[in-house]
């Protein structure tokens, strides 16, 4: 396929697990130049593959080593900006046709914000654009054509299953959790894990701060949030259900009572690949898959007690407005406290349910609210963090 012809990809969150994954895709593909390559402080990783790749775009978030990647690119034509708004002004002013949005944090709503402004679809991984701003978002894509495709292994699932139904038949959706390092572990074992056992997932490859969230079940409980934006249903006809080996990725219950799954193994080259040629399901690569190899398949009932972080995401959406974006905030705050040894790993949905319950919700009018939002819940934590510890 020659260049003029293929699709012009913007790739936000490039360094990243999914953007890895996501050139491996475009790799096999053979339809995509991917015109947008950004990442957040790791520069050299970054020009090896616009080196590669060749762009038109690259973005840094952190300014330190700016001057480096520029002269790592010079001569190369490739634009090269740094700052934390580095990544939104290329999702403002780059050519391209689809964009992926793999950043982790709050720094990727604004990237989402300008893609779908500008009626380009977004194929989003990036949890906090939906948790900070989702009535927002699928507002600004229903004005202007742009369609959300759901990245994560779930939503994609969900996404699949629901092609060709009618919404209203829908009874209920069912995200899966693996239940993280912890499932079936002693209330008081998981109060005072380690940060080497909170980070060892049992069946996913994945960032450190994605790890702690797996976890605790907050990432579900974000998922949760996620799949009411996405799909329209409302929050009582979402629930979580404990598949230890990750076979079936998502399921739909319909009002006639048939269920309709996503099966696989494992690998998030599925749902990336399927969110950039949605909706078809192009050849690509084999996993040497057959079910006959599958571990049993079993569900289970969440703990909640024993993983309360799922129960404080659901509780913040039901409040609404702002809630969200303080649940992200100060989730965000606590985890990274976490990663730094300043609390135990049992504080963390203490100190992010305390911080909900302090925080008067408003009504989101605007991408500043939710950002302000998610800020105010980050400070709060933090407070709370050192008051805990002294520090």
């Amino acid at each position: 396929m020659s260049t003029q012809s293929k699709i012009k990809l913007a790739l936000f969150g490039a360094t990243g697990s999914i953007g890895e994954q996501t050139i491996d895709v475009c790799s096999r593909l053979d339809q995509y130049q991917i015109e947008v390559l950004s990442a957040g402080s790791n520069w050299q990783k970054l020009a090896e593959l616009a080196i590669e790749l060749r762009p038109k775009w690259v973005t840094l978030a952190s300014t330190d080593n700016a001057a480096e990647l520029e002269n790592a690119l010079t001569g190369t034509g490739i634009k090269v900006l740094a700052g934390n708004e580095a990544a939104a002004e290329a999702a403002l002013e780059a050519d391209y046709d689809l964009a992926l949005n793999g950043m982790v944090g709050v720094s990727g709503l604004l990237p989402s914000y300008h893609t779908l402004k500008r009626g380009i679809n977004l194929a989003l991984a990036n949890k906090e654009s939906l948790v900070l701003a989702g009535d927002l978002l699928n507002d600004i894509a229903a004005e202007s054509g742009a369609k959300i495709l759901a990245v994560d292994s779930e939503h994609c699932a969900i996404m699949q299953c629901l092609q060709g139904e009618d919404i209203q038949d829908v009874k209920r959706l069912i995200l899966t959790a693996s239940g993280g390092p912890f499932y079936g572990k002693d209330k008081d074992e998981i109060f005072n894990a380690s940060i080497e056992q909170a980070l060892a997932h049992p069946t996913w490859k994945m960032g450190r701060k994605i790890s702690i969230d797996s976890a605790t079940l907050m990432n579900k409980g974000l998922e949760v949030i996620e799949a009411y934006h996405l799909f329209g249903i409302p929050i009582e006809k979402i629930e979580v259900r404990v598949h230890p080996v990750s076979i079936v990725h998502s399921m739909v219950e319909f009002r006639d009572g048939t269920f309709k799954a996503q099966m696989g193994k494992p690998d998030m080259r599925a749902p990336i690949q399927y969110t950039l040629t949605y909706p078809n399901h192009k050849s690509n690569y084999s996993l040497d898959d057959d079910p006959v190899d599958w571990p049993s398949i079993e569900f289970f009932h969440v703990d909640h007690d024993s993983f309360p972080c799922l129960r404080i995401a659901i509780n913040a959406i039901k409040i609404g407005g702002t809630a969200p974006g303080v649940l992200n905030g100060a989730d965000e705050a606590v985890v990274a406290s976490f990663l730094d040894g300043k609390i135990k790993f049992g504080e963390i949905s203490s100190i992010i349910e305390m911080t909900i319950l302090e925080h008067s919700p408003s009504k989101v009018e605007s991408i500043d609210m939710v950002i302000s939002a998610d800020q105010w819940g980050r400070n709060k934590a933090m407070n709370m963090v050192e008051e805990i510890t002294g520090k």
